[in-house]
């Protein structure tokens, strides 16, 4: 049989002990506690999540190969607009018995040029006298000394045949004028608040490319290189700027996107052909270009944009601030946190003070472990995310990516702040004597949460 006054105390314990929780209950709801009103803990576990709503990773991305942007080096040159040659016709282009004039070339890559020089003409012929223009345009160096020769030999007979002396070689390569816009050259700056950022000076320059080095490859070496880390990694290339029609309609359409885009660069313009070169790409995927793309033609805007956008946010237990995303790799909630200087099984030992780390006393409190990742939808719309992080630490599938617009609030689960309360609000003094043996007795004193 069960004792009547031992129930009665039983009894009223767990009386006792239920109103102490009513009590603590709302003394946590009048002091405001984040854990107990979260207005964002409601959020969608990770689990549960999914997969379009998760971030695409790009550690595994593979560097798109270099060579891709390189037009491949013809087997020989061929003559178009814009060349110029070295032309020597003995007793016609030069005195007889003279030694023809030898220049040197604006490119040491490219051999002496022996001759005057004899530009190809727009519609890909050249002009030399006695003769009607001879067309050249399409030919190697060789098979246009065998034009000339038979100009002034069969056509004309100005010339004896197998006596004559022609020399043919290429003083100057045409050459092809294109603009490179880069916005990658400020750097990044660290300001007073400690918040990093692009400083986005930029820079413009005029890149006269020759013929066959006319390529994305060529035009970025001689702008200072392949995009910074300030950089978004992939190039636009735009087309047929210039010789678009109706040049003045065309600039009206391109103000009005502009004023609807606000900061966001226009690259999809009325009449011109943008050409997106991704310089990482997931394995597997081929290139959005072709090997045509790559090749530059007077007129056409190489544009590098800076990378301004991907951003992620802290707050509630975590520094508020801005912080900007690794362009090349990877980063999950559980490096976030660390990334921003954030609690993680820190147990009682908190950072955020003025002259260094604080131990407080008792045996610790629960680190706070529910983070809640607020991500923004393409369709504006937006999905809270809720992550354990003491179970992402032992749990890959819990440790999602970060993405750029991300909003991460750390705050303590209610059992957590129930704790801490507890171990702010009471304390309780544990006296024991020990024996000693040399002086028979002893005292400690400890606290407990």
């Amino acid at each position: 049989m069960h004792d009547p006054e031992r129930l009665t105390r039983m009894s009223d314990i767990r009386g006792h002990f239920a109103s102490l929780l009513v009590l603590l209950v709302v003394a946590l709801l009048s002091s405001g506690c984040a854990a107990v009103s979260n207005p964002v803990a409601n959020g969608v576990p990770v689990r549960r999540l999914p997969p379009q709503f998760l971030a695409r990773p790009r550690e595994t991305d593979q560097p798109v190969p270099l060579s891709l942007l390189r037009q491949k080096p013809p087997e020989k040159y061929i003559l178009e607009p814009g060349d110029v040659l070295g032309v020597w016709i003995e007793g016609v282009l030069g005195e007889q018995n003279q030694t023809p004039p030898v220049s040197l070339t604006e490119r040491g890559r490219l051999p002496p040029a022996i001759g005057y020089p004899v530009p190809v003409r727009e519609d890909g012929t050249i002009s030399v006298p006695l003769v009607d223009p001879i067309k050249v345009q399409g030919m190697t160096l060789i098979e246009a000394e065998n034009a000339i020769r038979h100009a002034y030999t069969v056509k004309k007979q100005i010339l004896r045949p197998e006596r004559e002396r022609i020399i043919v070689t290429l003083l100057r390569p045409r050459t092809y004028s294109v603009l490179v816009i880069r916005e990658d050259s400020g750097g990044l700056l660290v300001n007073q608040a400690g918040l990093i950022g692009n400083t986005k000076r930029g820079t413009g320059s005029v890149v006269d490319l020759p013929a066959y080095e006319n390529d994305v490859l060529n035009a970025l070496a001689q702008t200072g290189g392949l995009p910074g880390l300030d950089a978004e990694n992939e190039i636009f290339i735009q087309r047929g700027y210039f010789k678009a029609e109706g040049d003045s309609q065309r600039l009206k359409q391109e103000m009005s996107l502009w004023a609807d885009a606000g900061r966001k660069p226009i690259l999809d313009l009325p009449g011109i052909h943008t050409i997106r070169i991704p310089l990482r790409l997931p394995p597997g995927v081929e290139p959005p270009f072709t090997p045509e793309d790559i090749v530059l033609r007077t007129g056409d805007i190489v544009f590098i944009r800076a990378r301004d956008t991907e951003v992620f946010y802290t707050g509630g237990l975590l520094p508020p601030g801005e912080h900007i995303l690794p362009r090349d790799y990877d980063l999950d909630v559980v490096e976030a946190v660390v990334r921003v200087g954030g609690p993680l099984v820190s147990g009682g030992i908190q950072g955020n003070n003025l002259t260094g780390s604080l131990l407080l006393s008792g045996l610790g409190f629960p680190s706070p472990s529910q983070l809640t990742v607020i991500r923004r939808l393409p369709t504006g719309q937006q999905i809270p995310i809720r992550v354990d992080l003491n179970r992402a630490l032992n749990d890959p599938r819990e440790r999602i990516l970060v993405q750029p617009g991300d909003f991460l609030i750390l705050q303590e689960k209610p059992t957590e702040a129930l704790l801490r309360y507890l171990s702010f609000q009471f304390r309780f003094s544990l006296f024991g004597r020990f024996i000693n043996a040399e002086d028979g007795q002893g005292t400690v004193t400890g606290t407990l949460p």
